[in-house]
């Protein structure tokens, strides 16, 4: 999510459709202006709400029982952050999901500090077996939610992006989760139609202030009411969009104080053209996998952990 210098095996072959296509949805996501039901931690309610207003979509948070269900049938997307698991929110968040699925609805699935803590742990594991159209973490999460790894330090990720990749692979072919998106330096987004994909945009701005990756599940969300039948496309937009707005604003700040606004204020004045212009987006020489038909089906130390 932040820039750096390419890591060893990222390389990949420049894919300058990506961010036609982002722009393309930039706009759409604009015109139709998504409504996006956020059941999200306590920490981030405000950022995540600010980004959505910002990125041209709309955000209810609603988060109790006998209403969460209700209205996700009507949402255009849902997100649901486990940062903060609270009885009520955990319930609604159940709620929430069951009812998206039977809708239809796109929803994503950001497993805060799953791992090692048991109650986010036991409620992550219950969502991601209704299959989220996004799962959306750093690298340990996603292992740990997986079955791969016990989950990292906190809201902290002591795995690489690449570390994630086979266990992201097995779980889109498998159709367990319609994709995955892995953040860190270089964001990683695996999806059966669009392979893997890698955005090299974003500042390390972004990992100094509340809610910077929070806020993507819910910017991937936006991109998935426009595209709910491809969720590796919304993945990847989502992320291109947040981060090259991110990249932009950390140019003019003098910190996490000012970016945070700034990073508001480049979002809200996007264009597409800047898209196109500042993405670095590339490809794995990985062809697209064909799995099995779907089956029914970590931060770890922080004990009310957030993602910054």
């Amino acid at each position: 999510m932040h820039t750096a210098a390419p890591v060893p095996g990222s390389a990949g072959a420049p894919s300058p459709d990506w961010a036609a296509r982002t722009a393309t949805l930039l706009e759409e996501v604009r015109a139709r202006s998504p409504l996006v039901q956020c059941i999200t931690n306590t920490v981030v309610q405000n950022v995540t709400a600010n980004v959505l207003l910002a990125l041209g979509a709309s955000a209810a948070m609603v988060d109790v029982t006998t209403e969460a269900g209700p209205f996700a049938r009507v949402a255009d997307a849902l997100l649901v952050n486990t940062g903060t698991p609270h009885p009520e929110p955990r319930a609604a968040s159940v709620e929430a999901v069951t009812a998206a699925v039977d809708a239809g609805t796109p929803w994503v699935l950001d497993p805060v500090a799953v791992g090692s803590l048991p109650v986010r742990t036991a409620l992550a594991h219950e969502l991601v077996a209704l299959r989220p159209s996004v799962l959306r973490g750093n690298a340990s999460e996603v292992l740990a939610l997986l079955g791969a790894a016990d989950g990292g330090r906190g809201v902290d990720s002591t795995a690489g992006t690449d570390e994630a990749r086979e266990a992201a692979l097995r779980a889109s072919d498998g159709r367990l989760v319609g994709a995955v998106a892995v953040s860190g330096p270089v964001d990683l987004l695996v999806a059966p139609d669009t392979g893997v994909v890698r955005v090299a945009n974003g500042t390390p701005l972004l990992t100094r202030i509340t809610g910077g990756g929070c806020a993507l599940g819910a910017v991937i969300a936006a991109f998935a009411a426009v595209v709910p039948e491809d969720p590796g496309t919304a993945a990847v937009a989502g992320t291109l969009v947040h981060t090259v707005a991110a990249e932009l604003a950390a140019r003019d700040a003098g910190g996490p104080g000012t970016f945070q606004p700034l990073f508001l204020d480049r979002l809200a004045a996007l264009t597409p053209e800047d898209v196109v212009r500042v993405a670095r987006v590339t490809t794995d020489a990985t062809p697209p996998s064909t799995g099995p038909e779907p089956a029914s089906t970590a931060r770890a130390a922080l004990p009310a952990a957030v993602r910054p």
